[in-house]
């Protein structure tokens, strides 16, 4: 799978669920590459924007929808790394803050 029929799988899945790729498409095609890159390298896309263990397991939480992304559209209306978004951020209705890392920090550690 290339970059392009990521995005375009991705796109179908993750917008009927509420989620929207950052109207940044150079920023948002960078990450889709970064995610293809780690699928290459480990086996799984993991999060472009963290570092990965290697071991699935312990990287389970931020393989890509990551378990923080939730949250931190919720809260911030983008993830951690601003691959996902709300509408609303990318109508920029609402302020572009720093999402802070939810990962815990034990997490980190292999």
């Amino acid at each position: 799978m290339d970059t392009k029929q990521l995005y375009e799988t991705l796109k179908k899945i993750q917008e009927s669920k509420g989620y929207f790729f950052n109207k940044d498409k150079n920023r948002v095609f960078d990450l889709l590459d970064g995610l293809l890159l780690n699928k290459e390298r480990y086996g799984y896309m993991g999060c472009p924007c963290r570092l990965l263990s290697g071991n699935r397991e312990n990287d389970k939480d931020i393989i890509c929808p990551c378990v923080y992304r939730k949250p931190d559209v919720e809260e911030y209306g983008s993830c951690y790394c601003n691959l996902y978004v709300s509408k609303e951020w990318n109508e920029e209705k609402i302020p572009h803050e720093y999402v802070p890392e939810r990962r815990p920090v034990e997490k980190m550690i292999f």
